[in-house]
């Protein structure tokens, strides 16, 4: 399953600087926007879910890099480091390939973090293009 990471990210969906400093406004934030481009149905409920997930199991990787994301009925299709296709439809090839493509990019995006020049890149980036420029940059 070949995919760039560059096929999945949308500049109208990186929002640079976050308004909110605490997790529960910082998701509403985010979940607002994704809200905006179609990517969810009810912001609310996804929010909540997100939280409880949050809460039960943190997503945080190291170095204040978190990636919050829930299983849930609020999203059409893989929202990348916050949510994945619909679990509650049986599983068939394309929730089998969403599942898949959903590891291989938390996969990419933890592996990316993780070095310290990617890391700092992206807390530098004064623009959404700027931002995925830097995940993208090892990737295309």
């Amino acid at each position: 399953m070949a995919i760039a990471l560059s096929e999945l990210l949308d500049e109208k969906q990186v929002i640079l600087p976050l308004r909110s400093r605490k997790l529960q406004n910082a998701l509403r934030e985010i979940i607002q926007v994704l809200a905006q481009n179609g990517k969810i149905d009810d912001a609310e409920t996804f929010l909540e879910e997100v939280l409880a997930r949050e809460q039960a199991h943190p997503s945080i990787v190291e170095n204040g890099v978190a990636f919050p994301h829930a299983r849930t009925d609020s999203v059409d299709e893989i929202v990348i480091g916050i949510g994945r296709s619909r679990p509650g439809i049986p599983i068939g090839a394309d929730q089998q390939r969403a599942q898949l493509l959903f590891v291989i990019c938390v996969g990419t995006l933890v592996r990316l973090v993780k070095n310290d020049a990617i890391r700092s890149r992206l807390l530098r980036a004064k623009t959404p293009r700027e931002f995925i420029d830097a995940l993208t940059a090892e990737t295309l």
